[in-house]
């Protein structure tokens, strides 16, 4: 008698489990968020989405890829937010998993072009195409109604010079296709071997642009003189009363700044709790500081306006006779922090965490101060942004185009005091910096502050979130355009129109595939029955 004998089980590996595959997923696609601040390991940045990239491409099917590509993206949207989950809770869950949505695409396109054993050729392609469709992402979740551009890959480069360099040419975007097509060649170079002299082209390639961009592409032109301009920080501020124990403190520290030949003071965002225009006592207060000091205070006023209904966040100039009449109201704000996307459905969100009780009123259009000229000092033209609103790439290069020769920011971070957030937001001043040519000036209630150049250098000290005092900075003008305030976005219009080539191509040879030939038919016997395979 035959024994059978079984075979040996083999053992399972971790990835062949859908359970760990998706936690693998979630946790790649977080892996990215190192490269911002606090942690700032900028380098990381160039190969954190290596591991993402080698577990997308091994998926057994699109259908999986896709998913990979989500899961991925649910993990990159909560770990660059995390510091908003005290406040939305559970929600915050809910918001990235909605976003990472938008990474299921790029697993397909990932697992399309290096799935399988690509050729040079396709590998080739993929260090271009794979690039353009994570900006096409990014381009994507910058619409304000989704989040806005909060944790754009390249935003993770703002200490980096030459890629604030690259930054003046082609803005925060084309540095984005950089820092992922090295991630993707270094993909390439680990996981297909016949490829690799592609990946180190490629990557020899995005070495060699970075560098002649560091060395030849022209930097601002400096001489266009020096202004003195002084944040005033007041700290955290608690308890009953604040706004106007808020506004004491600020007071306080900005009448020690007498006598230092000042054009500018800057306060943070909501600085102000009531309207100018209703409290005639605050307006004095501000008017007789700027004759104390020899400067205007631009403040930042979170108030129901007495001459519009609604509540507004304004930046506001105040000169030695009181209010200049130059405002400017937020355009853009915050999803849930100052208003609630369709209300009507999802207004139960304040129930669960702190979303915006009533919405805030939107200003309609940006607008350029004009500090007056004297025999002391020159004029100079301000661009005010109020806090989220400095994350977007294309609000600052419209000041700089209409002739804002510094940039300023009003912010206020305290909500989220000792996380992350407070670092990152102030280094997206580098950024904006450097695509403009022109120096910025970030200044918060409770920290971080920080000054750059038009260069995107850091200036003077930086405040941290300890920190309740002023300081005055030397700030160097520049005049003339970069080529991003030139040119705008034409890295994104380039990364769709590859996007577009590689589906029309991938459209045409689907056509001219040939069609599978049918089945041959069954052989038959002599008396025309199928023939019978075995007894």
């Amino acid at each position: 008698m035959r024994i059978p004998v079984g075979r040996r089980e083999q053992p399972r590996r971790p990835l062949s489990s859908p359970w760990w595959r998706g936690a693998a997923a979630v946790a790649a696609g977080a892996l990215p968020a190192l490269a911002f601040p606090d942690p700032g390991l900028w380098w990381f940045a160039f190969v954190a989405l290596v591991p993402w990239l080698l577990l997308v491409r091994t998926a057994a099917s699109a259908r999986r890829a896709a998913l990979d590509g989500w899961l991925g993206g649910t993990g990159f949207m909560l770990a660059v937010h995390h510091w908003l989950m005290p406040n939305l809770h559970v929600f915050i869950v809910v918001l990235a998993a909605l976003l990472g949505l938008l990474w299921a695409p790029w697993g397909l396109l990932v697992h399309r072009v290096l799935g399988g054993r690509p050729r040079a050729g396709r590998a080739a392609v993929a260090v271009a195409v794979v690039p353009s469709g994570w900006l096409a992402i990014e381009l994507v979740r910058s619409w304000e109604g989704l989040g806005g551009p909060w944790g754009l890959l390249g935003a993770s480069q703002w200490q980096v010079p030459p890629a604030l360099r690259l930054a003046s040419l082609g803005g925060v975007w084309l540095v984005t296709l950089l820092v992922v097509a090295v991630n993707t060649a270094v993909a390439v170079l680990v996981a297909v071997p016949p490829a690799r002299i592609p990946a180190v082209a490629a990557l020899c390639g995005c070495a060699l642009a970075v560098g002649a961009v560091w060395l030849w592409a022209p930097g601002p032109d400096r001489p266009g003189g020096v202004v003195r301009v002084a944040v005033v920080q007041p700290g955290v501020v608690n308890g009953l009363g604040g706004a106007e124990r808020r506004f004491a403190l600020s007071e306080e520290l900005t009448r020690r700044l007498a006598g230092q030949r000042l054009d500018l003071v800057v306060w943070g965002e909501s600085s102000v709790g009531a309207d100018l225009a209703a409290r005639r006592d605050l307006a004095a207060r501000l008017a007789a500081l700027s004759r104390e000091v020899g400067a205007e205070v631009l403040v930042n006023v979170d108030a129901r306006r007495s001459d519009r209904p609604g509540i507004f966040k304004s930046s506001v100039l105040v000169g030695p006779g009181g209010p200049t009449g130059d405002r400017y109201d937020k355009m853009r704000l915050v999803p849930f922090g100052e208003y609630v996307p369709f209300r009507s459905v999802l207004g139960w969100v304040t129930s669960v965490g702190e979303a915006a009780g009533e919405d805030r009123m939107r200003g309609g259009r940006q607008v350029v101060m004009a500090l007056p000229a004297d025999a002391d000092r020159p004029g100079l033209r301000v661009g005010p942004l109020v806090c989220f609103e400095s994350a977007f790439p294309d609000m600052s290069r419209s000041l700089a185009g209409s002739g804002a020769e510094l940039l300023v920011a009003q912010s206020a971070t305290s909500t989220f005091q000792d996380s992350w957030a407070p670092a990152q937001h102030a280094s997206l001043a580098a950024l904006r910096a450097a695509e403009t040519g022109r120096p910025m000036v970030h200044a918060t209630l409770t920290g971080v502050s920080a000054v750059h150049g038009p260069d995107g250098e850091p200036l003077g000290p930086r405040l941290g979130t300890d920190e309740s005092t002023a300081a005055v900075y030397e700030i160097p003008l520049a005049r003339g355009t970069t080529p991003y305030v030139r040119f705008g976005d034409w890295a994104v219009y380039g990364a769709l129109a590859v996007l577009v080539v590689f589906c029309g191509a991938e459209g045409l040879r689907a056509l001219r595939r040939p069609a599978p030939a049918p089945p041959a038919p069954p052989a038959r016997t002599a008396r025309g029955s199928p023939a019978r395979r075995g007894h």
